[in-house]
């Protein structure tokens, strides 16, 4: 049983990953579209009303790719808690620097805090 587990979770981390990249992907696309417009319409010797429903579209696509990026952060936050209520808590999917580790203290905006020097 043990082993059905691991290799439905490795299956659903090998998805997960895959979605995190498409994403990833897709924003930085939509972002260098949005940013390659203005400059090349001002290349181009267009007035600056050319094109700018274009740009206003693209900078709506960047916020709800970082929305959906945000949704498929908190999936992978919710299938650590659901590895853990299978049993399989101890053990490592996908690459280690996909993910803070688990102890890392956080700050109230849910950044990692990291030890600072007293000099």
């Amino acid at each position: 049983m043990l082993k059905q587990r691991r290799m439905a979770a490795e299956q659903i981390a090998g998805a997960l990953f895959e979605a995190e990249a498409a994403i990833d992907a897709a924003l930085a696309k939509t972002a260098h579209l949005t940013g390659v417009m203005p400059s090349l319409r001002k290349m181009a010797g267009a007035s600056a009303l050319v094109g700018q429903d274009a740009v206003e579209r693209a900078s709506q696509a960047i916020l709800a790719l970082a929305e959906a990026r945000r949704a498929i952060v908190e999936t992978h936050k919710e299938l650590s808690v659901a590895q853990g209520q299978v049993g399989l808590g101890a053990v490592a999917l996908g690459d280690p620097g996909d993910k803070p580790p688990a102890t890392a203290a956080l700050d109230r905006g849910g950044r990692r805090l990291r030890e600072v020097r007293v000099a």
